[in-house]
């Protein structure tokens, strides 16, 4: 397990992209509100609050129970930051410290780093990387994608829009495939008995999958919203209620606590709605495959009703421009899909280690223990 000056790299890249993102969304907002579009306004700052909520809710649990029993006045610190919406920052903090550590002192001072031995330092970079990649996870399918169906919807519903608009679609677009992908990566890295997720061809090939799958599912929902938006709506609550009921007949076990693994499953059934994902770890060619077979005949679907709905909306220029990008960015995707999962998978592409060369020092109890909250949220 070692933090790299690449990791590092990408860690800064990740909060340049964060900031980026939430700098957009507050420059369409406040644009909103100068023109009067106070309705449009609130529902962006919506979307906003209530991603931010949630994720700081997991940060500060995973806080809790990473410490142990921590001292109250450093953990009475550390509720202000996260009820302050200052919880991603602060992780970031950690990581970078940890990662600059781990990644640029080992080459001066050899097997030994400032604050502890190589392994532990490395150990915690690669932790605190993981841990914010599952939290901007949960911040991309809360809100950013839903923030990105807005944007759209309003693009092509007034047929014009500010430069801020376009601004906030691209850092959406930009921050959703970052996440799939630096999660997926951070995520392999941080678990020992797993391949890891490394050479380009694999990631490219994954990032495309993510990227145009994605497209072709946000650009279908905007269309839905469109044509009518109470369809929209009963759409994605059916499609949620499908979700979490899945979720729980899988009994997961991510969190400690029935409240948090409650909301975890909530969660989980709203990210199913745009892409999927094994919860518990398990093989998922049976479950994948019905997930995207079912995303097929539902975006059929759609594009059949909107052939046959003759409205205004499909009179316009654009609806032709997007019905294409649906259809096209659909069948790439799959064929993605198809071609990672035969060719580029880490199962396939490399060859797993030994058991006995990956972890040195712990015993199965204790790899077990350290890499269960991982573990338990492995996507395919």
């Amino acid at each position: 397990m070692t933090f790299t000056k690449w990791n590092f790299t990408m860690s800064v890249l990740g909060i340049v992209i964060y900031v980026a993102d939430i700098a957009a969304d507050i420059w369409v907002t406040s644009n909103y509100f100068c023109e009067g579009q106070y309705s449009l306004g609130i529902l962006t700052l919506v979307f906003r609050l209530l991603s931010s909520i949630i994720v700081q809710i997991f940060s500060y649990e995973w806080f809790k129970d990473d410490c142990g029993s921590p001292d109250p006045g450093k953990l009475n610190w550390i509720f202000l930051l996260h009820f302050l919406h200052g919880g991603i920052f602060t992780r970031y903090w950690f990581a970078l410290k940890d990662g600059y550590q781990a990644a640029f002192k080992q080459n001066s001072s050899g097997d030994k780093l400032t604050g502890g031995p190589a392994s532990i330092i490395h150990k915690c970079a690669i932790d605190a990387g993981t841990d914010i990649s599952m939290l901007r996870v949960f911040k991309t399918f809360l809100e950013t994608t839903p923030q990105l169906i807005l944007q759209i919807y309003i693009l092509m519903e007034h047929d014009k829009a500010a430069f801020s608009q376009y601004a906030s679609i691209i850092t959406s677009f930009s921050s959703i495939s970052w996440s799939t992908l630096d999660y997926q990566i951070s995520l392999r890295k941080s678990v020992p008995d797993k391949n890891q997720f490394s050479g380009v061809p694999p990631k490219l090939i994954y990032l495309l999958y993510k990227l145009f799958t994605l497209t072709s599912w946000i650009l279908s929902i905007a269309l839905v919203t469109l044509l009518n938006i109470i369809s929209s709506i009963f759409l994605l609550i059916f499609l949620w209620t499908l979700g979490f009921s899945w979720t729980l007949k899988q009994h997961t076990t991510f969190c400690k606590s029935k409240r948090m693994e409650f909301l975890y499953r909530t969660v989980v059934g709203i990210i199913l709605i745009f892409t999927f994902f094994n919860v518990k770890g398990e093989k998922t060619k049976m479950y994948i495959s019905s997930y995207y077979a079912t995303h097929v005949l539902v975006t059929l679907g759609i594009m059949c009703v909107c052939l046959f709905w003759k409205t205004s909306v499909t009179e316009q220029l654009y609806f032709t421009f997007v019905s294409i990008t649906i259809v096209l960015t659909l069948g790439l995707g799959i064929i993605c899909l198809i071609v990672y999962y035969t060719v580029f998978h880490p199962t396939i592409y490399f060859r797993q280690e030994s058991a006995s060369d990956e972890v040195d020092g712990l015993t199965g109890e204790r790899k077990k223990e350290e890499i269960s909250r991982i573990r338990n949220f492995i996507m395919e």
